[in-house]
């Protein structure tokens, strides 16, 4: 139940996140929405694919697709689109909460296995995929690479959902999740960085 809540929450919220920089690129309404629809399902692609689930879920059960593209119109509209295109933190508390979802989404998704790994790389996975895939579709350098403090909430979050799932799943993914969205709203407000090559 409480992963069923998550994928809705997460699938609004991501593709909230991919349509905010179609709007800013400019992006016509088709780009606008692709972008919200990558955000949102890409990264759960590739994890079954890497599971073997073919063909993925966002293709047998496309409802979550189809939130998506509900999001990215409704995002599209004016008066809706002015807003959101001037207020960045509407958009990083959106890519947030898409990241914390998804990562527990990604981690539940391994649970059946006794592989701690695993579990932790589908999360990682899950969580910044559509965002890897929706920075290149857009023409930016993945923002797991150079910005903020990004990857290391979900890889953070992904470890403690996984050990704590042993226990109590649901527990898990509770802490799991808030774990991840404070540290990447704190990263975010505070210019948390990795060191970087110069």
């Amino acid at each position: 139940m409480i992963t069923s809540i998550l994928e809705i929450i997460g699938t609004i919220a991501f593709a909230v996140s991919g349509a905010v920089v179609g709007i800013r690129k400019k992006m016509d309404i088709l780009g606008v929405v692709t972008l919200g629809i990558i955000t949102a399902v890409g990264g759960g692609i590739l994890r079954d694919i890497i599971i073997g689930v073919v063909p993925p879920t966002a293709f047998r059960d496309p409802i979550y697709a189809l939130i998506a593209i509900a999001t990215g119109i409704i995002a599209f509209l004016p008066f809706i689109r002015k807003r959101i295109n001037l207020d960045h933190f509407i958009w990083i508390l959106a890519d947030s909460i898409g990241l914390g979802a998804f990562t527990m989404i990604g981690v539940s998704t391994g649970a059946a296995t006794d592989n701690l790994f695993l579990q932790v790389f589908l999360g990682v996975l899950t969580g910044v995929g559509g965002g890897v895939i929706r920075d290149i579709c857009s023409g930016d350098i993945p923002m797991i690479f150079v910005k903020h403090f990004y990857a290391c909430p979900c890889i953070i979050g992904a470890i403690i959902c996984a050990i704590l799932n042993r226990y109590d799943p649901d527990l898990a993914i509770v802490v799991g999740f808030a774990v991840i969205l404070i540290l990447r709203l704190l990263a975010a407000k505070f210019k948390w960085h990795l060191p970087k090559a110069h």
